[in-house]
């Protein structure tokens, strides 16, 4: 059985991916911080399914707690063949001149380090040089990481720039060991993030620059996640997907 692994999947992207995976064939592990009930709820659409579930609270940016998350995954479900770093902040709706460094630092460590964190528990169970049979990894990175989110999010830009460096270099350094890499760039989609960061209308605005004039859903997200996690991507790596409606 193939086994998947996505961090913060208790609501938004991460709930639509591992929904989405266990209806095409996949026994899902999410994880999460806070929001046990979304967690549960995710958990038993699974089982709805047919396919096996855990959901264990794990902060992503914390380096014992997902090792934990990885060996209980091994202990309950089997090495997994396939992750999705989903686990993520924006941080406040700020301008550069109000960012603080205990934003940067709290921002960061979920959006970057939490993704070397998994990605390297992962590496250590799918690569075929250390007895795995390969995978294939995807990451949540944003188009605001080529737009640059000025005036806004120019602090959470950075971080998923920092996301689609990851991609390519683990997508080189890995693909002669079984393992793919790959990220989706979501443009305005319709979560409760924007809410979340005090602009509950910002996706109304967003419409009108958006070529295709309106945001996306997460169950498009999880399309093209599910995508580049399936054999049908089989030759592709190192590749940052727009799921952004043009923008």
């Amino acid at each position: 059985m193939s086994v998947l692994v996505v961090t913060g999947a208790s609501a938004g992207i991460g709930a639509a991916t591992a929904l989405l995976a266990a209806e095409r064939g996949w026994d899902v592990a999410i994880s999460y911080k806070a929001n046990a009930a979304g967690a549960e709820q995710v958990a038993a659409g699974i089982r709805a399914f047919g396919r096996r579930a855990l959901a264990m609270r794990a902060d992503a940016a914390d380096e014992a707690e997902t090792v934990a998350f990885f060996a209980r995954i091994d202990a309950e479900l089997g090495p997994p063949s396939g992750l999705v770093n989903n686990a993520g902040i924006t941080g406040p709706a700020l301008r550069l001149d109000d960012v603080t460094g205990a934003m940067l630092a709290q921002l960061f460590a979920l959006n970057v380090t939490g993704t070397f964190l998994a990605t390297r528990e992962a590496i250590k169970r799918m690569a075929t040089d250390r007895g795995g049979k390969g995978g294939a990894i995807v990451n949540l990175s944003s188009r605001a990481a080529t737009i640059g989110g000025a005036g806004t999010w120019v602090h959470y830009a950075a971080s998923k720039g920092a996301v689609d460096s990851a991609t390519l270099g683990a997508a080189r350094e890995l693909a002669a060991r079984g393992i793919r890499v790959n990220a989706v760039a979501p443009g305005p989609i319709d979560t409760e993030i924007h809410a979340k960061a005090g602009l509950a209308d910002r996706l109304a605005e967003l419409a009108a620059v958006v070529p295709m004039r309106r945001s996306g859903t997460a169950d498009e997200v999880a399309r093209a996640i599910l995508f580049l996690l399936s054999e049908e991507s089989a030759y592709i790596t190192g590749a940052v997907l727009p799921v952004g409606g043009g923008r």
